[in-house]
């Protein structure tokens, strides 16, 4: 016969086991219901974002704001222009001056402050005619209370991205509900200080979360830049590119031989002769000829970016850099005394010139040759952009994280990675170039590996559920991989600006 004592253990148990299971099935419907929420919220994110979708009076004559775009809880929109004055919206921020973050932005802006680097600042002004009344250009690496926020304090890291660009590092309290989602937080009014990460458009790297501001610190929210977030796209670091540029064109442009790969079909593509630029002085030492006026480098670019390839190519061959008057003008407002010094008005002092970078294809280059016939004789073309990259044939598609890291740091790219396309000859060479100012998988991956956060949120190819299903289940597999670990801590690198 149990005791009154014994009873009374066995009601404490029961009641202990009872609440354990009642706390436990809590966390499980808040998961579901976390879970469902945001599946909901996406699908209104979706309906937001239809590309057949026109103002009217009807649905209030302006789109509504994916939830996505709004930092949750506060009065804060970043790269949100597109969809007008946003509800409770106090501060608008915009991470870079591309025009895809910048939609609907204007000389008409009267909706809010715009906040924004000091290199953005000059260029919306310059470019939009944004007036300056609106914008409140912050500097890099410093913090500052944002007005009328309820105390949410920012700090913008640079991006690695294009001129201008930056991070957001938001930290403060939940105090309202902005925008148009119709899912609220359950944390306005809470005591507990938020952090959130917003990437913008962003090339990771250690320097990233070894950032002051970062380094140490829970973030909540991630908003991550995932446009190559697929692991066919591990491309080369961007300073390794870099500088293979810059090498290929002092070797091509003065003569010194370049080693080449073999093709596809096993066949050497040689580039002897094609560029030959020596001749022999008067005691027999090799002499380079004057190259300035023969052949010219051009280099493919966006209003804003791929500035740095251009840089160490001009440095490489110690020469001037030409492009039209409008590109100059924006060039002019990154304020960038290195680039500037490095600018001439004198296409015929230039030995590289900048081009839209549509024109570097063998059609459109001939054309811009005719512009300079009698004055160079041939032209080395390069076309930086990350799509040119192409995973080599039989790339597992699903690897394990360890072969994701192992396999990208293993890497190297110099000059001799760089081949000519198959339609160049010997006046006109073009090289499709593996660079880009996003991040790659790989760097991706180390990045959500070194960095203590709570959530991610993808930004980019949201547009479709399969999309963000397959970006999610990467997002898991970080996840995973990081509590496998244990404790956060940055992913070996090769050097603070690459891993």
């Amino acid at each position: 016969m149990p005791t009154p004592q014994n009873t009374l253990k066995d009601a404490s148990a029961s009641s202990r086991n009872s609440a354990k299971q009642k706390s436990a099935d809590g966390d499980i419907f808040s998961t579901l219901m976390t879970s469902f929420k945001e599946n909901e919220a996406w699908k209104e994110a979706s309906t937001a974002e239809d590309r057949n979708f026109r103002p009217t009076k009807s649905n209030g004559g302006r789109r509504k704001t994916p939830f996505y775009k709004i930092m949750q809880g506060m009065p804060i929109a970043v790269d949100a222009f597109r969809y007008g004055a946003i509800p409770n919206v106090k501060a608008y921020f915009l991470t870079h001056a591309h025009s895809d973050h910048y939609t609907n932005l204007s000389a008409k802006w009267d909706n809010g402050l715009i906040y924004c680097s000091e290199c953005t600042a000059n260029l919306i002004t310059h470019m939009l005619g944004v007036d300056p009344k609106w914008i409140r250009p912050l500097a890099m690496n410093s913090t500052t209370i944002i007005p009328d926020t309820g105390g949410v304090q920012v700090t913008l890291i640079e991006a690695n991205h294009c001129p201008g660009s930056c991070l957001f590092l938001f930290e403060g309290k939940q105090t309202v509900d902005a925008g148009d989602s119709a899912y609220k937080s359950q944390y306005i009014g809470s005591p507990k200080v938020f952090r959130y990460l917003h990437c913008g458009d962003f090339r990771a790297c250690p320097q990233h979360v070894m950032h002051p501001a970062v380094k140490g610190k829970h973030i909540d929210h991630v908003y991550l830049d995932t446009t190559y977030l697929d692991p066919k796209y591990c491309f080369p670091p961007q300073p390794l590119v870099i500088s293979a540029c810059a090498e290929l064109s002092a070797r091509l442009v003065r003569g010194v031989g370049a080693e080449v790969q073999p093709t596809n079909d096993g066949k050497p593509r040689t580039m002897t002769g094609w560029f030959t630029r020596m001749d022999k002085g008067d005691k027999g030492k090799e002499k380079q000829t004057d190259l300035s006026q023969r052949t010219l480098v051009v280099v493919g670019t966006y209003s804003i970016g791929k500035e740095r390839i251009v840089k160490a190519i001009a440095k490489a061959l110690e020469t001037k850099i030409y492009c039209d008057s409008r590109k100059a003008a924006i060039l002019r407002c990154e304020s960038d005394p290195d680039l500037e010094s490095m600018l001439t008005t004198d296409p015929m002092r230039a030995g590289v010139h900048l081009v839209p970078l549509a024109v570097i294809a063998s059609d459109r280059l001939e054309q811009y040759m005719e512009r300079w016939k009698g004055v160079y004789t041939k032209v080395i073309g390069f076309r930086p952009t990350g799509w040119t990259f192409s995973a080599p044939s039989g790339t597992d598609t699903l690897p394990a994280i360890s072969t994701v890291l192992a396999r990208a740091q293993s890497r190297t790219f110099t000059h001799v990675n760089l081949q000519p396309q198959r339609n160049s000859s010997a006046t006109l060479q073009i090289y499709g170039v593996p660079y880009s100012e996003h991040s790659s998988f790989f760097e991706l991956t180390c990045f959500a590996l070194s960095l203590d956060w709570g959530r991610m949120i993808a930004t980019v190819n949201v547009g479709s559920e399969s999309s963000r299903g397959k970006m999610a289940k990467w997002i898991e597999r970080w996840d995973a991989e990081r509590k496998k670990r244990g404790k956060v801590e940055v992913v070996h690198y090769r050097a603070p600006e690459y891993w």
